[in-house]
C-alpha cells in the first residue's frame, strides 16, 4: 500500500512518496514508519492552509493508506517501547486507546512490507478474559484488529478454530483466561494479553502462556489492561524485562463522546475508584492493611450532609523546615442522629500541606476551620507539646482547640478507627486519593512506607474526637478476696 506524509516542515514539502506500482508498493509498509509519529497532532496544529496543502497533495492511494498509518495518529503511549524487552506492559484509563495500540502491535508484528509478505511473527496468541471478548473487543470491536487492518492485509476469521489467517500466512489462535489448560502445548512467538487485571485464574494462565513463548529470535507479549493490584500484575512488574507506559482516559479525549468524558470525571474524579479507571494508576494495597481497597470503595459518597459538628484535625510536623514531614490537616463531620453506636461521620477534605513555616501550616488549619464551620482544632501533641497550641493562637486567638496525647503507636491507635469503616460508620467525600493511599499502607504493625503517614494519623484523631472519644468503656476486671 502506498503512502505519503510530510516529514519535518510541510513548507518543505518532504515527503514520502509510495509510487504506484505492485513492485515498488511490496516494499512499502503502513505500519512500521518511524518518522511518522505525532505527524496527525503536528498536521492538525498547523494552519488550514498548510492542512489543505498537504491533503491535495497525496495521490489516491496515499489518502487510502494514510487511515492505517497507525504512528501518524497514534500517542505516545500506544507506540512500543524501544529496547530489548520480552514484554509491553500497557495500563490505562478506560478508553485510553490501549486496545488500539494492542491491535496496532500485532499488526506490526505479522504484516510484512507487502500484503503477501511475511512479517517479523507467525504464530500469535490472542488471549482475553472469555473467548467472548476476544472476538468482540480484540478482533471485530471498534478498535479491534479487523477495524484497523487494511483491505489487502485484512485476516480471514476460521470460527470453527478461533483463528485469524492473514494472506501471507500469519496465524493468530483465540484463548480464554478461564481455560488456562488450553495453553499447555501450543508455542508462538508473539502474544497480545488484554486485562489481565480481570482474570480470575491470571496467575495459571500467565504462567502457561510464557511456556508457550518459544518461537522466534526473541518473542514478545502485549499486554493492554486497567490496573488492578492483583498478584499476575504485581509478578509482571517486578520483571526486569518488562516495560510500562501509561496513560489516563484523558489522554484520548479527542477521540471520545462528546460527553463521555465529563460524565465519568463527575462522578469518578477525585476517588480512588476514579484514580484506577481513569487516571490508570495502579493503586497499592499490601498484606494485612487496616483499610483494605474495598472498604475505601464502599466509604465513597457522593453528597455530604448536614453536620451536627465539624472538627479539623492537626498533625505536626517535628520540625519546620522544606525537608519537615508534611503537616497533616483533615476535615472531618459527624451526623449524630439516634444512639451512639449509630452515629456517621464523613471525612469532608485533605487539607494537608508541606514544606511550611509553624506559622504557615497554622494558618492553613485555621483557614480549614473557617472553611468548614468546624466547631475545633484538635491536634496530637506528642512531639509538639504546648507549641500547636502556641502557633494556632498566634493565628487566631481564640480558636477553640484541644490537645490530644497518644498512649499507643500508630497502628494500635488506628485500629479501632478502621472497625468504623468496617462497620459502614465512616464516610469519604471525593478528591481524599493522597489521604487514602495512606490509608492502604497502614497495617497493626505501623506505617508499611517511607515517610510519615500525616494524613491518616490526622484523619484518626478527628475520628477519635468525634465517635470515640465519649465512648463509656466496661471497667477492667478485678480480683476480691472472700
Amino acid at each position: 500500500i502506498a503512502q505519503g506524509m510530510f516529514c519535518g516542515n510541510p513548507r518543505h514539502q518532504d515527503r514520502i512518496i509510495g509510487p504506484e506500482t505492485k513492485s515498488q508498493s511490496m516494499l512499502m509498509s503502513t505500519s512500521t514508519m518511524q518518522d511518522t509519529r505525532s505527524g496527525a497532532a503536528w498536521i492538525a496544529s498547523a494552519p488550514a492552509a498548510i492542512q489543505t496543502e498537504f491533503l491535495e497533495g497525496l495521490s489516491g492511494n496515499e489518502l487510502r493508506a494514510l487511515p492505517y498509518l497507525f504512528e501518524f495518529w497514534a500517542h505516545e503511549h500506544q507506540i512500543a517501547p524501544q529496547g530489548d524487552w520480552r514484554t509491553w506492559l500497557i495500563m490505562g484509563g478506560r478508553a485510553a486507546g490501549k486496545t488500539r495500540a494492542g491491535s496496532e502491535w500485532v499488526r506490526s508484528k505479522v504484516e510484512g512490507a507487502g500484503s503477501m509478505d511475511p512479517g517479523a511473527c507467525k504464530r500469535v496468541a490472542l488471549v482475553g478474559e472469555t473467548v467472548d471478548q476476544v472476538r468482540e473487543v480484540m478482533i471485530f470491536g471498534e478498535s479491534g484488529i479487523m477495524a484497523c487492518s487494511p483491505p489487502d492485509r485484512r485476516p480471514a476469521w476460521i470460527s470453527g478454530r478461533k483463528m485469524l489467517v492473514w494472506p501471507n500466512g500469519a496465524v493468530a489462535h483465540v484463548f480464554s483466561a478461564h481455560d488456562p489448560e488450553a495453553l499447555r502445548g501450543p508455542q508462538f512467538d508473539a502474544a497480545w494479553v488484554d486485562e489481565l487485571a480481570k482474570w480470575k485464574k491470571g496467575e495459571d494462565a500467565w504462567m502457561n502462556l510464557q511456556m508457550c513463548m518459544r518461537l522466534g529470535a526473541a518473542p514478545q507479549v502485549c499486554v493492554t489492561t486497567t490496573p488492578r493490584n492483583v498478584p499476575a500484575v504485581k509478578a509482571l512488574l517486578d520483571q526486569d524485562s518488562t516495560v510500562v507506559t501509561t496513560a489516563p482516559t484523558q489522554a484520548n479525549r479527542a477521540y471520545l463522546a462528546s460527553g463521555f468524558l465529563e460524565q465519568v470525571e463527575k462522578q469518578y474524579a477525585g476517588t480512588r475508584l476514579g484514580r484506577q479507571e481513569l487516571d490508570g494508576v495502579l493503586m497499592a494495597e499490601i498484606e494485612g492493611t487496616l483499610w483494605t481497597s474495598e472498604m475505601i470503595a464502599a466509604a465513597q459518597v457522593s453528597a455530604l450532609p448536614e453536620f451536627d459538628r465539624i472538627v479539623v484535625s492537626v498533625d505536626p510536623p517535628a520540625t519546620g523546615h522544606k525537608t519537615s514531614d508534611k503537616c497533616g490537616i483533615v476535615v472531618v463531620g459527624m451526623v449524630a442522629e439516634g444512639p451512639m453506636h449509630e452515629w456517621v461521620s464523613y471525612v469532608i477534605e485533605d487539607a494537608t500541606v508541606g514544606g511550611l513555616s509553624p506559622l504557615e501550616w497554622g494558618k492553613a488549619a485555621v483557614d480549614a476551620k473557617e472553611r468548614h464551620g468546624a466547631d475545633r482544632i484538635v491536634a496530637e501533641v506528642n512531639q509538639g507539646g504546648d507549641m500547636v497550641e502556641t502557633v494556632l493562637r498566634q493565628v487566631d486567638p481564640m480558636v477553640p482547640y484541644r490537645a490530644l496525647r497518644a498512649h499507643h503507636g500508630k497502628g494500635m491507635r488506628a485500629e479501632p478507627v478502621a472497625a468504623l469503616y468496617e462497620q459502614g460508620r465512616i464516610k469519604h467525600a471525593r478528591g481524599l486519593g493522597d489521604l487514602e493511599d495512606e490509608m492502604e499502607m497502614m497495617t497493626v504493625q505501623g506505617y508499611q512506607a517511607k515517610g510519615s503517614p500525616d494524613r491518616v494519623d490526622a484523619m484518626v484523631w478527628a475520628v477519635y474526637e468525634l465517635m470515640l472519644s465519649n465512648v463509656v468503656r466496661p471497667a477492667a476486671p478485678r480480683l476480691r478476696a472472700l
